[in-house]
């Protein structure tokens, strides 16, 4: 039986950083962007319910593939088993930053 996947995907979104997990990711068709599909969430019977999650869940209800912006991605890992999903408010003087940079740059010779 093959090993199951599971990737964390923490990326910031509008001030914010979320912790998504999902079975597949990749670079995707769209340049710049990465492909995320099949979300993995909690459990609906767990009788104790954690608000950020269900917070979560709402915002990408439906969802069966999301393109996240390259520039916006913190890190991508392959993890044993799902944690919780979450997202959290970026705290200005935290140690996570965005590095501004041109996804693109003109050819040397070439006109911009």
């Amino acid at each position: 039986m093959a090993a199951s996947h599971i990737f964390r995907i923490m990326f910031v979104n509008q001030g914010k950083v979320y912790e998504v997990y999902a079975r597949k990711v990749s670079h995707g068709e769209l340049f710049g962007f990465i492909e995320v599909e099949e979300l993995v969430f909690g459990e609906r019977s767990s009788v104790v319910l954690d608000p950020s999650e269900e917070r979560i869940k709402g915002e990408f209800a439906g969802v069966k593939r999301t393109y996240l912006p390259m520039h916006a991605i913190l890190r991508i890992d392959e993890v044993r088993k799902q944690g919780t999903a979450k997202i959290t408010v970026l705290e200005s003087g935290a140690n996570v930053a965005q590095f501004p940079m041109p996804m693109y740059s003109a050819p040397p010779g070439e006109k911009k």
